[in-house]
């Protein structure tokens, strides 16, 4: 399974992009704000760009089996999750049905729908992917 986030909107709080699943529109995201190369302001910055493979683990912190995006650079504990503006987000991804300029709605809905999605790759065995990039490139 291959996920894409394709960040388009880049503000002073947060960035908002869209997610594709295999190629296809799923929902929209949000993140921290992405910052140049080697800047990082904890749980406030975007993970580089780049691909990274994706498990489902059990996360202490929501107490229950989440997403997590592995083997970012400086990132630790980056999860997919529920959550709507970037005081939610602490450099994770968060998922929505729709989008303001500041925030995504409807993130339970979305992530519900997305993570049944993963949790069915991850259980076949299939390699889960995700891939940040600008809506630029």
């Amino acid at each position: 399974m291959k996920l894409e986030v394709v960040r388009f909107q880049c503000g002073a709080t947060c960035t908002i992009g869209e997610l594709m699943v295999d190629g296809e529109h799923e929902c929209w995201t949000l993140e921290d704000v992405v910052r140049p190369d080697g800047v990082k302001v904890y749980g406030e910055t975007a993970i580089p760009f780049g691909t990274y493979p994706v498990v489902v683990t059990f996360s202490n912190r929501f107490q229950r089996d989440l997403p997590l995006v592995q083997n970012v650079p400086g990132f630790d504990g980056i999860r997919i999750h529920p959550g709507n503006t970037a005081a939610d987000t602490h450099g994770c991804l968060l998922v929505g049905t729709g989008r303001t300029a500041t925030s995504v709605t409807e993130s339970r809905l979305a992530f519900n729908a997305l993570f049944a999605k993963i949790g069915d790759a991850f259980r076949r065995g299939e390699t889960i992917t995700i891939t940040y990039k600008s809506g630029d490139a």
